[in-house]
């Protein structure tokens, strides 16, 4: 199992949307490197949505619940999306503010390549985001 990191604009998506939903189309990654990191995924995998700008926090944790695929809306085979099923959220949310001050976070991409909007998490990052968030 991987962790992963999506980002969402919330007045665009938010994690309340997925709950509401119960599960989507993670879509809309444009990056090369983003994309890369959506057709390694797999089911089972565990991604914390992360609120994009003013918030810059991650808020829930979704669980990969299918194999990537072709954007169905754009039928271009560089364009690949993922489903996604919300599982719980975050008893605090945890900032950006928070993750940067924390030594334990040196080398995260979220930090290193802020503007990648599907971020790989190591599993000591993974569980340091989790404790942060008690």
């Amino acid at each position: 199992m991987a962790y992963w990191l999506l980002k969402s604009e919330p007045h665009v998506y938010s994690y309340a949307d997925l709950e509401r939903d119960g599960k989507t189309i993670w879509d809309g990654v444009n990056n090369n490197l983003a994309l890369k990191h959506i057709r390694t995924m797999i089911p089972g995998d565990l991604a914390l949505i992360y609120h994009t700008g003013d918030e810059r926090q991650s808020i829930g944790i979704a669980e990969v619940i299918g194999q990537p695929y072709i954007d169905p809306a754009l039928g271009d085979p560089k364009r690949a999306v993922v489903d996604v099923k919300a599982v719980r959220s975050l008893a605090h949310p945890v900032t950006l503010a928070q993750i940067k001050q924390d030594p334990n976070f040196e080398g995260f991409d979220l930090i290193r390549i802020s503007r990648l909007s599907v971020v790989p998490v190591s599993e000591a990052h993974w569980q340091r985001i989790l404790k942060l968030s008690e």
